[in-house]
């Protein structure tokens, strides 16, 4: 049912929602009365500002976690180790010296 002057539930749903991620995720530094008040191109500016915000987090973190992957070997589950030939170790070459009396 529609009232003539008001808005729909799904706009209504929308504008809550809005508010709801401003102040959750505003850091603290907007409270519910405030955004609701506040003028529509504000509102949807600043939802807009913090929603890059987050969106460049995401990006560093899926960057950062896509590195770590590429580092570990997907059969194994293991670190991959970098393409350098193996040296004889110190023990390995005394080992193979016969031992003098």
């Amino acid at each position: 049912m529609l009232a003539f002057f008001g808005l729909t539930p799904s706009i209504r749903l929308q504008i809550f929602r809005e508010i709801h991620e401003i102040v959750f995720h505003g850091g603290g530094g907007y409270d519910w009365h405030t955004i609701y008040n506040m003028p529509t191109w504000l509102r949807k500016t600043t939802f807009n500002f913090i929603n890059e915000h987050f969106e460049k987090i995401n990006e560093e973190r899926y960057k950062t976690e896509n590195v770590l992957t590429n580092m570990t070997d997907i059969t194994t589950q293991k670190i991959a180790k970098p393409g350098v030939l193996p040296q004889q170790s110190p023990s390995t070459q005394a080992e193979s010296k016969p031992f003098k009396k």
